[in-house]
């Protein structure tokens, strides 16, 4: 925990270090039809490839595009190139629309929900039979929602730094600066699992969704303004972090430490590694002999394994996650929590990002203590509450073993972020991060609505379905790139970067030796590493 005094940042020497935070956006989204039905074809190969490309890709359907930019210095950085990504792409994919919700339009079936392909190498292979192994278990539809991933780093300096901080001189046995890394980061993630319901809530973009994605699912959704096309939650902020989104029943048995790095590898690789009676049931190749999913544990891989956010270190080719982290420590933290804000074209803006880097540096510098299996739960009903009554302005939520209000609580959480606020301004010479979380106190006091309660106010004043207002703002978005084409360079280098992917894509395939169930047990292979804990 934190020994210094905070003032020890205000410091010229100290400030210019929060200067080299970086962060990137992995932004997800649905192609569909001019109808707004999701879109049946392939993934674009104007696109290039969905397996090697390093900023455009598919996440788990086909037609689910994810558009990742590189970490950056500042918010606006990464928005330029997120808007260059949207603009290429809407040179490449005809009549097609980018819906702009987190979740989708008119949807079929599942077996009109094709999955996301990536060529005939092991990798490729491997991918899809993970989306396939998805959609056994969980359905389809879920494999349509989209959201944004927001990406977290701090330089090695300010580590550096604030590892003598809190060292001072004792003489004690020093960490090295990555496990001194991955320990704090570990603390910066429980303290956002104790407070990532203010995120929902002050951004959740969900409250609704269209009648197609429920049917022949239970639910708890009612009709919106007595039309049954369009079902919603009164006072829902994030429908999409619920029940019907990123949530898994099977899941709910699963208890993943984050106390320390070998706590949440073990816990991890005990869900992949043992079998789940019901998956194991289902086998993992069909009557016909084919793939359905890649094992019969209860994650296939790590990235089944639903939260909120993700300690990370960029993985190679093959390589686990796990693997990564085990071998490297934590690099960087993965914020998961995020619905597309349909309001604003790139579904995030400036200062979205400015409030996150200073509720992320609260999160750090805070005072984190270890949880338990307690804490674990209270984490997952305060998300439940959260997501279906969110906008209740009397609603509690689980606080230190007992209750606390929401507005209470959230208010408090903004007061302590403030000095953040303040520090990064004052690195960055601006207001802006100030004015960042001012604007969300105001969504706290009532004084303007939240994301989830504009949409719905909206929705009732047009009587428009959630369908009809969805698909005015894909086509509104839509308009405002194709107004907006690239210069003859810009287009040339993501041409360019096509070609070069599809490329690297033919030598991945040409470079695979052996057979898939070979490559596929090396893979596994990589688990024995944190089975030592178990």
């Amino acid at each position: 925990m934190p020994t210094f005094n905070l003032a020890e940042l205000a410091k010229p020497e100290a400030l210019s270090l929060l200067k080299g935070i970086r962060r990137g956006i992995e932004k997800e989204s649905l192609r569909v039809s001019p109808e707004g039905e999701l879109a049946q074809t392939e993934h674009p190969a104007g696109l290039g490839s969905a397996l090697t490309h390093d900023c455009i890709t598919t996440d788990f359907a086909e037609a689910l595009l994810e558009f990742i930019t590189p970490p950056v210095a500042t918010p606006e950085q990464a928005l330029e190139k997120l808007d260059q990504i949207h603009r290429f792409t809407y040179s490449q994919i005809g009549d097609e629309r980018l819906w702009v919700n987190s979740m989708p339009g008119r949807i079929g079936r599942d077996e009109n929900i094709p999955v996301a392909r990536y060529g005939s190498s092991h990798s490729g292979t491997m991918k899809s039979i993970y989306r396939l192994g998805l959609g056994l278990r969980y359905g389809r539809a879920m494999q349509t929602i989209a959201g944004i991933h927001y990406n977290f780093s701090l330089p090695d300096t300010f580590w550096q730094w604030l590892q003598q901080k809190e060292s001072g001189n004792d003489g004690g046995t020093q960490e090295s600066l990555q496990e001194f890394k991955t320990r704090r980061y570990f603390d910066l993630i429980r303290n956002f699992r104790r407070h990532y319901w203010l995120l929902i809530y002050l951004f959740g973009a969900a409250p609704a969704v269209c009648g197609t994605f429920v049917q022949d699912r239970e639910h708890k959704l009612e009709p919106f303004d007595g039309d049954g096309r369009s079902l919603y939650a009164p006072q829902a902020t994030s429908l999409r972090m619920g029940d019907l989104g990123y949530t898994s029943d099977a899941q709910k048995s699963l208890i993943v430490c984050y106390n320390d790095l070998p706590s949440y590898l073990s816990t991890l690789c005990a869900a992949i590694s043992k079998p789940y009676p019901p998956y194991h049931e289902q086998g993992v190749k069909d009557a016909n002999g084919d793939y359905q999913q890649l094992s019969t544990g209860l994650l296939q891989i790590e990235n089944e394994f639903y939260s909120p956010i993700r300690p990370k270190n960029p993985a190679g080719m093959g390589e686990t996650a796990l693997s990564a982290l085990d071998a490297r420590g934590v690099e960087y933290i993965e914020v998961r929590c995020l619905d597309l804000n349909p309001f604003v074209p790139l579904g995030i803006e400036a200062p979205q990002m400015r409030f996150l880097d200073a509720f992320l540096l609260h999160c750090l510098l805070s005072d984190s203590p270890l949880t338990d299996d307690a804490d674990y739960r209270a984490v997952q009903e305060n998300q439940s509450r959260i997501v279906y009554r969110g906008r209740d302005p009397e609603l509690r939520l689980v606080h230190n073993g007992s209750e606390r209000k929401l507005t209470d609580w959230a208010g408090e959480l903004l007061d302590q972020m403030a000095p953040m606020a303040e520090l990064l301004d004052q690195a960055w010479d601006s207001h802006d991060y100030q004015r960042a979380v001012s604007a969300q106190r105001d969504k706290v006091d009532g004084k303007v609505p939240t994301p989830a309660a504009q949409m719905l106010a909206e929705m009732h004043e047009h009587k428009q379905t959630f369908f009809q207002w969805a698909q005015a703002k894909a086509e509104q978005h839509r308009q405002y790139f194709l107004e907006r084409p690239l210069d003859d360079s810009e287009q040339a280098e993501f041409v360019r970067l096509a070609a070069e992917s599809l490329q690297q894509q033919k030598a991945v395939e040409e470079g695979d030796t052996g057979s898939f169930e070979d490559f596929l047990g090396k893979y596994y292979a990589q688990y024995v590493f944190c089975q030592r804990d178990l």
